[in-house]
Parts: structure tokens; C-alpha cells; sequence
């Protein structure tokens, strides 16, 4: 299994079984598990000329990235761990880019070949563990060196540590807003973490590439995977976007405004040449009006009058530009109103129903109304007073107090001789009880229960009370 080392056109190194669902356990080897990871598109490309690139673009801990010359020429591959030239002692790195494109960057970064420093040879196994335990400690020291600067009162922050391969030197980046007084700092250091102490002050967008996170967007941060030059964002970039100017939703994880902010801005500008100036007014014979808003999409300009900037109206730039004109001639454009077209409304068919708030809702109604029609067709085995017709006729609501005196109409299934015996349902034993206290507290009622035809009516106005002492 092959983690993308092998893009160099070096099949044989692979991370082999390290390399698992979530990635590869070798973070310090592999090739695409790291931060501002680079493609060989040349790699399967043949050099066609005789001269080889002695260069090599070897990368260290986060983004760290520096060129080195193979003065030996050892055969070396995307994902190589070597030892190469430090000051002081030696330092370890792993390969990142290798051929023809080493020359491109070394000339995009403006990087001197006679600055470069040379590899010594491929790490061994002794370098390898050296380096790794120098890793390890990068955390505890990280949290010591805030305690030490925090009981010295420094505003600063240590963001991250960086050791040497060798061990031989530790890196602090250190993110601050004013001067810091380092001379009692690095001797506490010093003599904290007995090695050579080396302070770098970055900036706040640095401090996140190094941290990284996940952006307001939903993707990782573009410092952090991808973007090496950062460029100076003032708030005209959302200016020129008509963007509010709101620090909280223009500011990223750094503090600072947005990077992507720039993304779109040429294009913003492109059409933005093709529209009159945003302070344009127009003399109508209703008075002055101003510009108040433009649409950049729809190529579009809101004008508004300077006495009553209420009601706003729109119009294309090309209309814009003819109502100037004659304003240049010395002419009075018709008011705003008059020269406002009436819009053509497009009328839409919503075929998936969005618009609908009961969408989900008409299914159930259906079946709702649906179930109430039948329950109304459907004959009456218990009703004991008149035809079936006279239930049809009975409003909803009655139909429901009927049903809730059902077990008062049958528990004398004997009362009603009409009923066929298949229609006789038998009452639990549980309620006989509650129907005895019933059956006292209205005798008159099921001895002669045709000559009250009144008798639900009567009922629902006027319930009887029960016998507390029944």
C-alpha cells in the first residue's frame, strides 16, 4: 500500500503496513502527510537533456522549507529521510521535491544556488532515533517555555518549538505585538532545557498555518494546506465585494482579515470598470438624486432622491450612462419614477414544492378526510334510537358524544329487541360496576328509552351527577 511517495518515479519506497485507514503512522516519512504537500507532474517525464538537477527542496517540521545541493549524488526520492548541512552540527529532513521543478521554485522564491547548503548522506538508523526523540520532547517543552515566559510577565506567545535533528539547538516561534526583552528569557531557557536557544518572531497569520484549523467555510485552512505568500488585506477589498464591514465575519482564525478575500477581487474589478462611479447624480426635474447601491451581478444601480431617500429605484448602467450624458448637455432628466419601467413578472412553476410550508402536510389531510367519510358510511351496530339515516344527518360532533355514551346505551343488550343477537357485544366484567351506579342514578331513562327521543341532547347539557355514596 502506497502512501504517494512514489511520485518521483522511485517505486520501491513505500510505507507498507503503516499506513492504515486514517492515514500513515509515519508523519515524519511519508510523503503526502504533511502540510504544504507538493506534486511531481514531471515525474514521469524523461529528462531530455544530458544535465541532472543537483538541487533538492527538503522540508522540515509544519512548513518549514529549504533547498540543499547534492553534492554526492546519492539517489534520492520523494520522501527520502537525509541528513544535510545546519548551523551548528546537522539537521534532518525528509525530501519533498526532486528534478526540473526544484529549478522553478528556487526561481519563483528568487533563492541563490550559491546559498544553498549541501545533504550529507541518507539518514541512518542512529540519526533517525536521535530526531525522533528530539520530536517527542517538542510538547513539554513547549508548555514549560509559557510557564517561563509567563513568570516573567512577557506578552508573548510561544506558539511552537522546533528542535534540530541533532538536538543540538531548540527554535521558539513566538508571536508578540511589541518588543520583547529576551536576555533573562534565553538564560532561564538555557538553563531549563540545557541546549542552544534560538527565538524567531512570526506573524499572526503564520501562527495559524502552523496551527491550522478549520475555516468558516467547512474546509482546512488555506494557510495551513496550501498557501505560502501572504498578501496585505485592507477592508477596500470588501469595499470593491459591496461586503459589510463587519470585523467579525471578514476576520479569520488569525485575527486578520480574510485571505480569500483577494480570490475574487480582479474580477470584482473587471466589472466594476464598466460602471459609472459610485458618487454619480443625477439632476431630475424633481430635484437631485444619488447613488445609493449597485449590483454587480445584475450590472444594476439604485439612485434615491436627497431630499427623500425612501423609495429607492434601479436601473441598468447603460440607461445610467444616457441619463448622464444628457446631464452633461445641460438637460433635467424626467424624474425617477417616470423613467422606472414597470418590471415583467415571470411567472414560475414550482415543480418540487418548496414554497409550500404544508407539503408534508397533505398526505395525512387525505387520508384524514378519507377515514372521516368512511366512518361516516359505515352503519351504526350499537344505535338503538331510530333509523341509520338519522346518523348520516347528525353533525361531527354529536357523532363523537355518541360514541363516547356507547357503553351506556348497551349495557342492557336486552333493551333493544330490534338488534339481531350478532350485533350483541358483551361488556367486561370491570365495568359492570361503574354501569350499576349508572343504571341508579337514571332509572327513568332505560325503562322507557323511546319516549325520550332528547335523550343525548339532554345529556350533553345537563350530565347527571354521580352518587358519591353509591
Amino acid at each position: 500500500m502506497s502512501c504517494g511517495c512514489k511520485t518521483s518515479g522511485d517505486s520501491a519506497h513505500s510505507c507498507g503496513p503503516k499506513k492504515t485507514a486514517t492515514g500513515c503512522e509515519s508523519v515524519n516519512t511519508c510523503g503526502n502527510s504533511y502540510k504544504l504537500s507538493v506534486f511531481d507532474w514531471l515525474s514521469n517525464i524523461n529528462n531530455p537533456t544530458s544535465n541532472r538537477c543537483d538541487f533538492v527542496e527538503v522540508r522540515f517540521k509544519n512548513d518549514r522549507k529549504s533547498f540543499y545541493k547534492n553534492v554526492n549524488n546519492i539517489p534520492l526520492h520523494i520522501g527520502s529521510v537525509v541528513t544535510v548541512e545546519s548551523s551548528p552540527g546537522h539537521d534532518v529532513g525528509v525530501v519533498s521535491l526532486t528534478g526540473e521543478l526544484v529549478k522553478i521554485q528556487m526561481k519563483k522564491k528568487k533563492f541563490s544556488e550559491e546559498l544553498a547548503l549541501k545533504i550529507y548522506r541518507q539518514a541512518n538508523q542512529k540519526d533517525l532515533e536521535v530526531w525522533q526523540e528530539a520530536r517527542k520532547k517538542e510538547d513539554g517543552v513547549k508548555l514549560e517555555a509559557r510557564k517561563i515566559a509567563q513568570r516573567l510577565g512577557l506578552e508573548m506567545k510561544v506558539t511552537d518549538v522546533e528542535y534540530q535533528g541533532d538536538s543540538s539547538k531548540i527554535t521558539f516561534y513566538y508571536t508578540a505585538d511589541n518588543r520583547i526583552d529576551f536576555r533573562q528569557l534565553i538564560k532561564d531557557y538555557a538553563g531549563s532545557f540545557r541546549t542552544k536557544i534560538d527565538m524567531k518572531q512570526i506573524g499572526f497569520r503564520q501562527e495559524a498555518a502552523k496551527v491550522g484549523g478549520i475555516g468558516s467555510c467547512g474546509r482546512e485552512l488555506c494557510c495551513s494546506t496550501w498557501l505560502t505568500d501572504f498578501r496585505s488585506v485592507n477592508t477596500n477589498v470588501a469595499r470593491y465585494q459591496q461586503l459589510s464591514i463587519n470585523p467579525q465575519k471578514l476576520a479569520g482564525q488569525c485575527g486578520k482579515l480574510k485571505c480569500c478575500l483577494n480570490y475574487e477581487l480582479d474580477s470584482y474589478l473587471d466589472a466594476l470598470s464598466n460602471f459609472p462611479s459610485s458618487s454619480t447624480t443625477l439632476d431630475t426635474e424633481k430635484g437631485r438624486a444619488f447613488c445609493i447601491k449597485i449590483d454587480v451581478f445584475k450590472k444594476k444601480m439604485w439612485f434615491a432622491y436627497v431630499d427623500h431617500s425612501i423609495a429607492w429605484y434601479d436601473f441598468d448602467i447603460d440607461l445610467v450612462k444616457k441619463l448622464i450624458s444628457k446631464n452633461k448637455r445641460g438637460e433635467k432628466i424626467l424624474p425617477l419614477e417616470d423613467l422606472k419601467q414597470p418590471e415583467t413578472s415571470v411567472q414560475t412553476i414550482d415543480l418540487i414544492q418548496e414554497n409550500s410550508v404544508d407539503r408534508f402536510e397533505k398526505k395525512n389531510r387525505n387520508n384524514r378526510n378519507n377515514r372521516s367519510n368512511q366512518n361516516q358510511n359505515k352503519p351504526s351496530n350499537n344505535q338503538g334510537q331510530g333509523p341509520q339515516g338519522q346518523k348520516k344527518s347528525r353533525p361531527e360532533r354529536q357523532e363523537r358524544t355518541e360514541r363516547s355514551d356507547k357503553p351506556e346505551r348497551t349495557e342492557n343488550p336486552n333493551a333493544n329487541s330490534g338488534n339481531q343477537p350478532r350485533q350483541q357485544k358483551p361488556q367486561p366484567q370491570q365495568k359492570a360496576p361503574v354501569e350499576k351506579v349508572k343504571s341508579e342514578t337514571t332509572p327513568n331513562a332505560e325503562q322507557n328509552p323511546q319516549s325520550n327521543p332528547n335523550k343525548k341532547k339532554f345529556k350533553k347539557k345537563y350530565p347527571p351527577k354521580k352518587d358519591k355514596n353509591a
